[in-house]
């Protein structure tokens, strides 16, 4: 680095000279260091890829609708969907399909989703954009171009069930991800006895998930 005294060396006009050429390259490294990051984050599989709820999820049937879900347990399932290790972040993704069955739309804005595990601890539910900060904090993902970042955020909350509009007759069936952070935080290993309670309802119900 170079020192006060030999920039004063060469006066004025040489100082000036060197600190411009200083902070042209500080500004060149920058801009590398920006377009480095500029590529997506991860690499997210579009929603119209997503596979059919496959016929051993856990199912309620209450008569006018039908709840089935599954979660995805391990780090491959998660790397499938979003190229990011959900569980290192604490995070389980519950894959969820709403059926309606028959009747008037069904409103959904009242439902709550509560999951525990087999020693009764509860998982707290998390939003999708909670979901993101806590994936990029794990995964140290600290430097990134905010456009990248805002196509992440697009395409992850794209997968975000809606529990927020009514079910109608036309739309038949939804499907998305909730998403749940383990009681401690910790990083999500092999839970057992992981129950879904469905609360909001006329009727409530309970899925086993594992």
């Amino acid at each position: 680095m170079l020192s006060a005294k030999t920039l004063q060396r060469g006066g004025p006009g040489k100082s000036r000279f060197v600190v411009t050429r200083i902070s042209m390259l500080a500004l060149a490294i920058s801009a590398g260091l920006v377009s480095s990051c500029g590529g997506p984050l991860y690499r997210v599989k579009p929603v119209a890829e997503l596979r059919s709820m496959p016929d051993s999820a856990a199912t309620a049937n209450l008569g006018s609708v039908t709840f089935r879900a599954m979660p995805l347990l391990s780090d491959e399932e998660s790397q499938e969907l979003f190229e990011a290790n959900l569980q290192l972040a604490g995070l389980l993704p519950v894959r969820m399909e709403i059926v309606h069955n028959s009747g008037d739309a069904i409103e959904l804005k009242r439902v709550r989703l509560r999951l525990r595990d087999a020693a009764g601890a509860e998982w707290k539910f998390v939003s999708a954009k909670q979901a993101i900060a806590r994936i990029l904090k794990a995964n140290d993902v600290f430097a990134y171009n905010p456009a990248s970042r805002k196509t992440f955020e697009k395409e992850f909350r794209a997968y975000e069930l809606d529990l927020k509009s009514p079910l109608t007759p036309t739309e038949r069936r939804r499907q998305g991800l909730v998403i749940f952070l383990s009681p401690k935080k910790d990083p999500v290993a092999s839970p057992h006895g992981l129950t879904l309670a469905i609360e909001g309802l006329a009727q409530p119900a309970t899925l086993k998930l594992n």
